[in-house]
């Protein structure tokens, strides 16, 4: 039999690299991974679980697998000497820049160039011209920062990107720029910028945000977290192919999608209420210039002489330290390090996590970071034994029934605890005619905190729920009168958890989602963005997949197990199960799988073997460039289940590898020999190891 060796490719979050290093240390198969790529490797520094997640991910690497390379990417690093020991990695640096970029600092009505060469603050500001743009009186009132003049030297034949500071102010920014925007400028891409809006309002199920609907035609939009991922999507395509040639957008931009400018203006030094950091800044102004189609690019940094002496650290300082993030909220990351150390078994002893230790930032950085590390460690290790998730006996380390649910859910060490008295409370109580209780459940807990509750919002949605919804929503402890009370602002006797108050209103919000309302429509009961709704049902799903692997590791939650699987496959698509198969598909969501499933493609395999064109004729608004991708993802995704198929049949008919301490040689049975005919299979003369393989 010829046996398949594959080489997978991941491209992957952090949070989902870790756990994939994971799989493979306890599958033994660490060796069988060659090259890890840490891109924006800054983000070790950020002070908060993403950094330290990717700190254990990389320290693991360190400490098992000698063998795999770790080529780590920055452009926004200071203290590289720390990094460079952390990974044992060698320094390779260059200034090159394919495009030019000349710096600019707007100060009032005064525009300075930044000398990036000068050796003192006095000399790195250039008075370069006074800016006189031809504004009426008018004009002058609604942009006294000079905005518009400053797009229109670029725009439409160019592109521009406004960074704002808040959400708010990129809408703001974008709806007003159109406001003083010369009427001839919708006439540009005319064809090409009807055909976005067309396709957004399909994507919308007939809605578009007014906002966009105003500025599409004049080519500009903005771009923040509160558009839905399709919204963007479209809008980065249209920005990449010339359609809109502005975009207001946030500083997650900068960091998260490459759309190159010929000019970047920074509306503001802040983010929020911040002061822009050095890095955040190079990050933003670092799109400016687009290789091949650009000779040069600028950047202008708008300021009020007030902010002036400000931003002398931002524009020429020194990067920020990058610094562990493993302390973050009293040692969570280092707790979370040691146990999923010593659940997978890498550790089991005092000794071994302190050597385990030695190769990790932190360590490398105890002198910088003022600590102790032999401190450190029997804190972390004193705090899990209290919680209940690690046990010791004569220095031997192993992690609890509960501690092994806890990191094999990959479920936040701070609230374990709660998450077990929580499902074993409703255990007792779960209404099941409903499934509000299970949603309750799947509302992941930091969702919380972005949320204001309005209590006449509250109480109108309570009023629309069915009496099982009600006693359901009796049983979570929330019941109608409290929130009847909360709403007319009168006193409250009852004692009811603000938390779980604040949770079922969130979870009232994936109620909708998952009643199969769209997003525009709850988002307009909850007074809140698309894009927060959206983020929302995808942590919800995550995190029920997280409560279904930790239940799996506690036999007294053997009815979650088989109450979560489908409810969790259900919750990633919020649609009818004859949907999901569609939406398996990369690219297709529920709207448009609703489409193609009424044109009679019941499956990701009828997309595999139809033609683009017939999905154009079909499917009403289809561009042909979508159609060929969805028949493409399709292909795919056939290929890959196939693949995946045949590999499952070779694993069950290869003879266990057990056997060799028998002294019988492995081999394997080939497909073609079983037989319901023969009595006994017939077996290969050579076998060939097999290789393993990491499914994400």
């Amino acid at each position: 039999m010829t046996m398949r060796r594959k080489r997978s490719l991941y491209v992957c979050t952090i949070e989902k690299a870790h756990s994939l290093v994971n799989c493979l240390i306890e599958m033994n198969s660490l060796h069988s991974l060659g090259l890890v790529v840490v891109d924006e490797l800054h983000m070790l520094g950020d002070g908060g679980s993403r950094g330290a997640t990717l700190e254990m991910t990389l320290s693991k690497l360190k400490y098992l697998s000698g063998g795999t390379q770790i080529i780590g990417m920055s452009a926004t690093l200071h203290n590289i000497a720390d990094l460079c020991c952390f990974l044992s990695a060698e320094l390779y640096t260059n200034s090159f820049r394919p495009v030019k970029l000349k710096e600019y600092v707007k100060v009032g009505d005064h525009l300075f160039e930044v000398n990036q060469g000068a050796l003192s603050s006095e000399e790195k500001l250039s008075h370069i011209k006074m800016l006189s743009f031809p504004y009426k009186a008018e004009q002058k009132k609604m942009d006294p920062d000079q905005l518009m003049g400053l797009v229109t030297e670029v725009i439409p034949e160019h592109s521009c990107l406004v960074f704002c500071p808040t959400k708010k102010n990129c809408e703001n920014v974008a709806t007003n720029l159109c406001r003083l925007l010369p009427k001839e400028m919708r006439q540009v891409q005319l064809q090409a910028r009807r055909a976005l809006y067309t396709t957004l309002m399909h994507e919308g199920n007939g809605q578009v945000c007014p906002v966009l609907r105003y500025t599409i035609q004049y080519g500009v939009a903005y771009h923040h977290s509160g558009l839905t991922m399709d919204e963007r999507k479209l809008i980065e395509e249209a920005y990449s192919a010339g359609t809109l040639c502005l975009l207001a957008c946030t500083s997650t931009l900068a960091a998260g999608v490459n759309l190159p400018a010929k000019r970047v203006i920074l509306r503001s030094p802040y983010i929020g209420n911040r002061l822009l950091t050095r890095s955040q800044y190079k990050q933003m102004v670092g799109r400016a210039g687009r290789a091949g189609l650009d000779t040069s690019g600028e950047s202008i940094l708008v300021t009020q002489a007030a902010d002036r002496e400000k931003i002398a650290d931002i524009i020429g300082g020194s990067f920020e330290n990058c610094t562990s993030s493993l302390l973050y909220e009293d040692g969570k990351g280092l707790q979370a390090f040691l146990l999923s150390t010593i659940g997978l078994k890498v550790t089991n002893s005092r000794q071994q996590v302190s050597q385990l230790l030695q190769h990790t930032l932190m360590a490398v950085q105890s002198k910088l970071l003022e600590i102790d590390l032999h401190v450190k460690l029997n804190t972390a290790l004193h705090s899990l034994l209290e919680a209940g998730l690690l046990t010791e006996d004569n220095d031997h380390l192993e992690v609890t029934k509960l501690g092994r649910a806890t990191f094999k859910g990959s479920v936040a060490i701070g609230i374990s605890a709660k998450l077990y008295t929580q499902l074993a409370h409703a255990q007792q109580a779960l209404h099941l005619g409903t499934y509000l209780h299970l949603l309750y459940l799947a509302t992941p807990y930091d969702a919380l905190t972005a949320v204001h509750v309005d209590w006449m919002t509250y109480y109108n949605q309570l009023s629309c729920l069915s009496a099982e919804e009600l006693q359901a929503a009796e049983l979570i402890g929330v019941t109608e009168s409290y929130v009847i009370r909360k709403a007319s602002v009168a006193s409250t006797a009852a004692a009811v958890d603000d938390l779980t108050v604040k949770r079922l209103y969130v979870t009232l919000m994936l109620y909708g989602l998952w009643k199969q309302q769209t997003v525009w429509d709850v988002a307009a009961r909850f007074k809140t963005s698309r894009g927060f709704l959206q983020n929302l049902l995808t942590s919800a799903a995550s995190f029920a997949s997280s409560i279904l692997f930790f239940c799996q590791e506690l036999d007294e939650f053997w009815a979650y197990q088989d109450l979560l699987g489908n409810f969790v496959k259900k919750l990633s698509y919020c649609v009818n199960m004859d949907l999901i198969a569609l939406m398996e598909i990369p690219g297709v969501k529920q709207g448009r799988a609703r489409q193609l499933f009424t044109a009679g493609y019941k499956s990701f395999q009828q997309i595999a073997h139809a033609a683009p064109d017939d999905l154009v004729k079909k499917v009403k608004f289809m561009p042909y460039k979508v159609a060929r991708y969805i028949v493409a993802s399709a292909k795919l995704l056939v290929t890959e289940k196939a693949d995946a198929l045949r590999e499952e049949a070779d694993n069950l008919v290869a003879m266990p590898t057990a056997s060799a301490s028998t002294g019988v040689e492995d081999t394997a049975l080939e497909l073609s020999d079983w037989s319901q005919n023969s009595k006994a299979p017939s077996l290969t003369a050579d076998s060939q190891s097999q290789g393993s393989a990491v499914t994400s």
